[in-house]
């Protein structure tokens, strides 16, 4: 059994930067896509950012964060981590981190079997 644990939300300014982990316990990291969501008051949950197994695998990104938040995996320390720049007050949310044996090469359309608890970031002066 897989398990996921988010760390890193928290309070932080317009603008400033904030780094999210995700420690995967219960298997080898590099067996699973590995993806982020955040679900905001009031909305759907919906993907962030996610990485694929596949050889042919993509790291994706969901618009409204390209060129900010940057998805890495530490397959030996087990890790996967958000790297979140320029935050807005629209990327106040939950953020979950997700994981899935699937090699299906596009994973933001993967239906992800393992979940964490959530970590809360608030964006805000």
């Amino acid at each position: 059994q897989v398990q996921l644990v988010e760390s890193g939300g928290g309070l932080v300014q317009p603008g400033g930067s904030l780094r999210l982990s995700c420690a995967v316990s219960g298997s080898r990291l590099d067996t699973y896509a590995i993806g982020w969501f955040r679900q905001a008051p009031g909305k759907e949950r919906e993907v962030v950012s996610c990485l694929s197994i596949s050889s042919y695998g993509r790291t994706y990104y969901a618009d409204a964060v390209k060129g900010r938040f940057t998805i890495s995996r530490d397959n030996a320390k087990r890790t996967v981590f958000l790297q979140m720049n320029s935050l807005v007050a629209e990327d106040t949310a939950v953020y979950y981190c997700a994981a899935d044996r699937s090699t299906y090469h596009r994973c933001w359309e993967l239906v992800y079997d393992y979940w964490g608890q959530g970590t809360p970031v608030t964006v805000s002066s």
